[in-house]
């Protein structure tokens, strides 16, 4: 592992002293994605509104363009620009020469090519808590042996955790080393929530027809800079000093190591622990499954000698002593596999606004909110707690009461009461 502390000018390839050539070089080898198009950022200060559109030669020539009435992917006057090193040194500048006249030229990548490969992998983080959810998500790196990037957004209010790899690796194994490290972050760290199964770039495992993919804005441009914004950071979220010899000196991931990670997170379970649809279920021995069509879960951490669960609106469940991991595994009872995802991406059909994970559970600062239907499997892994061998069973609330557990219940008007 790299250490990131450490002052990586003295051996650095490319430093703040190279020359412009090494730097695009470098950035152009690292950021890369498809390069027959690129996103540009666009805005509309009249309206208020911004966003990003495909670099085109015929954009907006009157007679030749057909937008808005036309997307961009299916338009047939298309005149895409390519990525060159002039489109990374206005990108990086803040500035351009074309006709754009941009005083401000940010450049974005579609990161999944043609051939359904890609470069990186890139976890988006947002809102109060991005900087812990991140941080949280780099120890896991840290313990797979992953070395990252985390860059803070344009915005400041955001951050993107980088991942490079060595060469083109299949996007569906990529996404599928990101599903592995957002898996095993929420397990220490619950309330990174369901969502973050849908922040990574590539967005998708195949290239949706007429589509480009998702696509991420790139780093380092020059106004986001001025502004401590677009940068890479520490774990204290400290700007590197030197940019360019943090990128060049961060190691790559191998193709082998990426497949030796999936390949074992899939054969222990652990790329997605939810539950799949029901159409996908292959059990040999599905009276042997759980309720929630998987197989049984284990918890190895000491639980409390109580756990309170209020039953109202939903099964609350209280967090107060509860290990992380048993957190987790809790509010992924209520989470399942959307299959109208992957049927519109068996498809080749967008994906956009159907989340790849449905959720119906809540975390609030001291329980962990669940359907009431849930509540015989939440009652069945506690129950079950460190002991693989014990069938899947749903034991009724009734009946549930032991030396080392107690369930409080108070159902609407009643007092609560102890089981």
């Amino acid at each position: 592992m790299a250490d990131l502390s450490a002052p990586f000018a003295e051996a650095a390839p490319v430093t703040n002293a190279s020359t412009a050539v090494d730097k695009i070089a470098l950035f152009r080898r690292l950021f890369a994605g498809r390069s027959d198009v690129h996103p540009v950022r666009w805005e509309n200060r009249k309206a208020g509104r911004s966003g990003y559109a495909p670099a085109c030669a015929n954009e907006w020539v009157k007679g030749i363009c057909g937008k808005p009435r036309v997307k961009c992917g299916e338009c047939p006057r298309q005149a895409f620009i390519p990525v060159s090193d002039d489109v990374i040194e206005n990108h990086l500048r803040g500035a351009t020469g074309s006709r754009r006249g941009s005083e401000n030229f940010v450049a974005g990548v579609y990161p999944l090519l043609l051939d359904e490969t890609c470069w990186f992998l890139a976890a988006d983080f947002d809102g109060e808590s991005w900087s812990a959810d991140a941080i949280a998500m780099m120890e896991t790196c840290d313990a797979k042996g992953i070395d990252s990037a985390l860059e803070r957004s344009r915005s400041g209010n955001g951050g993107h955790l980088w991942i490079f790899f060595s060469e083109p690796i299949p996007a569906r194994s990529a996404r599928q080393l990101g599903s592995l490290l957002v898996t095993e972050t929420m397990e220490r760290r619950p309330e990174i929530g369901f969502a973050s199964y849908d922040r990574f770039f590539p967005s998708q495992d195949t290239m949706p027809i007429g589509g480009f993919g998702n696509l991420i804005a790139l780093p380092l441009q020059r106004r986001a800079r001025e502004q401590g914004n677009s940068v890479f950071v520490d774990r204290d979220l400290r700007p590197y000093a030197d940019q360019w010899a943090f990128l060049s000196s961060l190691p790559l991931l191998p193709a082998d190591a990426v497949s030796r990670l999936v390949d074992e997170a899939e054969m222990r379970g652990r790329v997605l622990g939810v539950r799949l649809p029901v159409e996908d279920e292959a059990a040999d021995e599905p009276w042997r499954m759980t309720p929630s069509r998987r197989a049984p879960i284990v918890v190895t951490e000491p639980l409390p000698d109580r756990i309170k669960i209020v039953l109202a609106d939903q099964a609350y469940v209280e967090r107060t002593g509860l290990p992380a991991t048993m957190v987790a595994r809790l509010i992924r009872l209520a989470a399942f596999q959307n299959p109208e995802f992957y049927r519109a991406q068996a498809m080749r059909l967008s994906t956009f606004g159907k989340p790849r994970i449905i959720s119906c559970a809540e975390v609030h600062p001291s329980h962990a909110g669940l359907p009431r239907g849930c509540l015989d499997e939440v009652i069945g892994l506690i129950r079950n707690h460190g002991d693989s061998r014990r069938p899947g069973g749903s034991p009724g609330i009734g009946s549930f009461a032991s030396r080392r557990h107690t369930v409080s219940r108070r159902a609407e008007g009643q007092a609560g009461r102890s089981q």
